[in-house]
């Protein structure tokens, strides 16, 4: 069966099931990522690690998956129903050569896909347009697949959780000197998995959430960047009383906090909160912020004594600027966190358990030690639909020669530096948008900038999403 090219995305790959991916061309898929993985380390016999997400696709995909790959030789560890970076933890766990993880992240039940990484020795190796997926969509449409091997087997390593939690506890240490109450909302999704090995291990008074496993994501969309789907948990954790709402996507790589008013908590907290930690520890380490908002965590940098290093947007592509920067910790304001420890990889486990130790070491509400680290007012993400035929390279253009007295970057899209504040333009690598961001000095100076910026999109044809 013919494979849809569009279906190889910026950073891993995805579509409809069973439209796009489908049990009769998912095994030229697995065929075309386990070729790139021979070809690009130079060996056969790969070990692979092999989990899935809980969507309905997921059982017989991963079915696909395992037979396909014992028959081309590989040693798969599998782990089964897992999250992402559970997936990415085993894989320096086992020290296994690569790893694949059936799923579609934060999309709805009906699409499905795969993220892809190879180990590189202590750091991860993400697919992506920029390190692979090309190669990938060719090998698979043209089906120039490495030739068979003997010697598959499949390794049995659906524990593999406890041993991530148990590490990530021992590095971070979160002391327990008062029983907190804590309210999640999984949406059904992967992140029920560590949630509930971290709380047998740190005893909580725990409110759960549709936290049942169901790929049909009856209640909602697994998505935390919709703040609109966040109503119940808001209120749960005022009604509660409780000290903290957590908020993972569907395949558990992202996680977003509600504090104890029932506010969301922008990614960029807690990036400086992380941050704040590890440099108290570790003077003149690096840390990694995706281009759309740098200030806030630049000023924790700066005050704590290291050094900041940008990064386009995209979590393969700061997985791999941290590791090319000799990073410690990345925070990205889509909420990934990444770490060393993990290869540049997500751990959402050490996010949240950072963010556990803070509130019991400082004995205050999670809003009142936040407090201290907004010292610069972000204005959220503006997204946009631009006309067919749109020349994005010129009307991208056309704006930095409008703001060219600032400091102007072309890392991602169009972002410009001024003393009292500064925006981003970009386009979107998984959607057909434009996005804006603004962050500045001050809220009227910031709504002033962003409706400034935003009209000049839709004075080009642009229309507001949403």
């Amino acid at each position: 069966m013919d494979i849809n090219p569009e279906i190889f995305k910026a950073y891993d790959i995805r579509g409809i099931y069973p439209a796009d991916i489908n049990k009769e061309n998912f095994p030229d898929i697995i065929k075309a990522i386990y070729s790139f993985f021979v070809k690009k380390t130079g060996r056969k016999n790969l070990s692979i690690v092999l989990g899935r997400d809980t969507r309905i696709s997921g059982q017989p995909l991963m079915e696909i998956s395992q037979k396909t790959l014992v028959e081309y030789g590989a040693a798969v560890y599998n782990i089964d129903l897992t999250s992402t970076p559970t997936m990415y933890y085993a894989v320096f766990k086992t020290q296994a050569d690569a790893g694949i993880q059936i799923t579609a992240s934060h999309n709805p039940k009906e699409w499905t896909g795969i993220k892809f990484l190879i180990r590189d020795g202590d750091k991860a190796f993400k697919v992506s347009k920029d390190t692979g997926m090309d190669e990938v969509k060719d090998l698979a449409i043209s089906k120039q697949f490495v030739k068979p091997e003997p010697g598959g087997k499949v390794i049995d390593k659906k524990n593999i959780l406890v041993d991530e939690v148990k590490d990530a506890l021992a590095e971070i240490n979160p002391p327990n000197k008062r029983r907190l109450k804590i309210v999640s909302d999984t949406a059904n999704g992967m992140g029920a998995l560590y949630l509930d090995e971290i709380f047998k291990n740190y005893p909580v008074d725990w409110v759960k959430m549709n936290f049942e496993l169901d790929g049909n994501f009856p209640v909602h969309q697994p998505d935390p960047l919709q703040f609109n789907l966040y109503k119940d948990l808001q209120k749960k954790v005022i009604d509660e009383k409780a000290d903290l709402g957590i908020a993972p996507d569907g395949d558990g790589d992202r996680v977003y906090f509600v504090n104890e008013k029932g506010e969301i908590i922008i990614a960029t907290m807690i990036t400086s909160l992380i941050a704040e930690e590890i440099l108290t520890k570790n003077p003149g380490e690096t840390i990694v912020v995706d281009i759309r908002y740098t200030r806030n965590v630049a000023n924790v940098i700066r005050k704590f004594g290291g050094k900041m290093s940008v990064s386009p947007v995209g979590h393969a592509l700061i997985t791999k600027q941290l590791n090319d920067a000799k990073g410690v910790f990345a925070g990205e304001s889509s909420g990934h966190f990444y770490f060393r420890a993990t290869g540049g990889a997500e751990s959402s486990i050490r996010v949240i358990l950072y963010v556990l130790k803070a509130i019991q070491e400082e004995n205050k509400p999670i809003s009142e030690i936040l407090a201290g680290f907004k010292t610069i007012v972000e204005s959220g993400e503006r997204n946009f639909i631009l006309p067919d035929g749109t020349d994005v390279k010129k009307l991208l253009q056309n704006i930095a020669d409008i703001y060219k007295d600032g400091n102007v970057s072309w890392l991602d899209g169009v972002a410009v530096d001024y003393r009292d504040w500064r925006f981003g333009i970009r386009t979107s690598n998984t959607e057909p948008l434009m996005r804006l961001n603004v962050e500045g000095n001050s809220n009227p100076l910031v709504s002033a900038k962003f409706q400034e910026l935003t009209d000049r999109i839709l004075q080009a044809g642009a229309k507001i999403k949403g």
